[in-house]
């Protein structure tokens, strides 16, 4: 069974009308396999951080099979040539290694990694964003876990709607919604893209639903 580990907490802080400090959640999968998957590698200025969190589980950068990430903001994808030994690199829906493309359409189909671990389309934060879903291990219990990158920004815009919605593109914002209840739907746990992980309950599950149904009637708007 596949164990997901958050190596590091994303976070945002907006400092000034034009500043914001921010890095993603940057998580571990270890499968049974040896299939070991790294979902989001940070920004460019990481690279030691990672390499140090990855050996603090016997791990090292040549030991990861799979790189997914969320989608291709620069808070994503910024080690993703540590892992060069990987079988596949997934950046939103596109999947490559080196310079060779593979036709994987995750945009209109699950993409299956390894048994207990795929990768769905879930757009809104951008076209392009992916959620790895999980049937594994989250701290020692048995879990269904959502690594969403920036599909939540973290658990206070299930209150606040309109942080993922001043962070997304306005016009997947339906997409958006949709997209985040579906997830929730699914999930015992919700890794966000800027916040620690937080348990799905049913109070969040018809918060979802409302907001999508006020979406879709023009209701609620950033």
């Amino acid at each position: 069974m596949s164990e997901v580990i958050v190596l590091f907490e994303g976070y945002s802080t907006q400092i000034d009308d034009v500043t914001m400090d921010a890095n993603c959640s940057c998580v571990l999968i270890k499968t049974a396999e040896k299939h070991n998957i790294i979902v989001d590698t940070m920004t460019a200025w990481d690279k030691q951080d990672i390499i140090d969190a990855l050996a603090k589980h016997n791990l090292s950068p040549d030991d990861i099979k799979y790189v997914i990430c969320s989608h291709s903001h620069a808070d994503h994808i910024g080690n993703n040539n540590l892992f060069l030994k990987a079988e596949e690199h997934i950046v939103g829906c596109t999947v490559h290694h080196n310079t060779l493309f593979h036709e994987r359409n995750i945009k209109t189909s699950v993409y299956n990694i390894t048994k207990g671990v795929k990768v769905i389309s879930t757009p809104g934060h951008t076209a392009e964003d992916v959620t790895v879903l999980v049937d594994g291990k989250f701290n020692g219990e048995t879990a269904r876990v959502a690594i969403t990158g920036d599909l939540f920004e973290k658990e206070e815009d299930v209150n606040k709607p309109s942080i993922w919605m001043n962070f997304g593109m306005p016009e997947l914002r339906e997409h958006q919604a949709t997209s985040r209840y579906m997830i929730a739907d699914f999930a015992d746990v919700i890794i966000p893209g800027h916040g620690s992980f937080f348990h799905v309950t049913n109070e969040i599950k018809k918060k979802l639903m409302n907001q999508l149904e006020m979406i879709k009637c023009g209701i609620l708007t950033a």
